[in-house]
């Protein structure tokens, strides 16, 4: 017996898709598998790294926890969505290259749509507030420092834009 298709919609990064998923297939699995949008990473299936973060109507959100079929209702942007159509970096890619904000490369989606969420809701934050910006995201190579001045640099640079 074959697993019933359920036909959707999702409006990822300003594109409307048509899919037809099972009902339980995840978020992140549709975007990376259906889509081909491979910037979503999946590290621990379970919502704790923050590695598979997009944002839902500008709101951070584990794509490893939603089902695609929830997230009809919803606009999409995964870290694909965040440069310009024309590929200029936003202030938090730029500033996640600058600071060196990233090793090995995995947990950086997460962080720089959880980071782009923030800044939205905190343009100017303190020390303090960067740090708890990025506090529901793992990283096993940087040691936080560099995360956080990227943070703290893309809010210069969102200011003086």
């Amino acid at each position: 017996m074959s697993e019933t298709l359920h036909e959707i919609r999702l409006r990822v990064n300003g594109i409307e898709h048509e899919l037809r998923v099972p009902a339980r297939r995840l978020l992140s699995d549709a975007l990376r598998h259906d889509l081909g949008l491979t910037g979503t990473h999946v590290g621990c299936e379970h919502g704790v790294c923050g590695s598979c973060t997009i944002l839902a109507d500008g709101e951070p959100v584990r794509a490893c926890l939603m089902l695609a079929v929830a997230a009809q209702t919803h606009d999409i942007t995964t870290v694909e969505g965040l440069a310009e159509p024309d590929g200029t970096l936003s202030p938090v890619q730029q500033a996640f290259a600058e600071c060196h904000g990233l090793q090995c490369g995995f947990c950086t989606p997460g962080f720089l749509t959880t980071v782009t969420a923030g800044l939205r809701r905190e343009p100017c934050p303190t020390h303090e507030q960067a740090r708890d910006m990025i506090a529901g995201n793992l990283c096993r190579c940087t040691g936080y420092q560099n995360i956080v001045r990227a943070v703290e640099r893309a809010a210069e640079i969102g200011a003086s834009s």
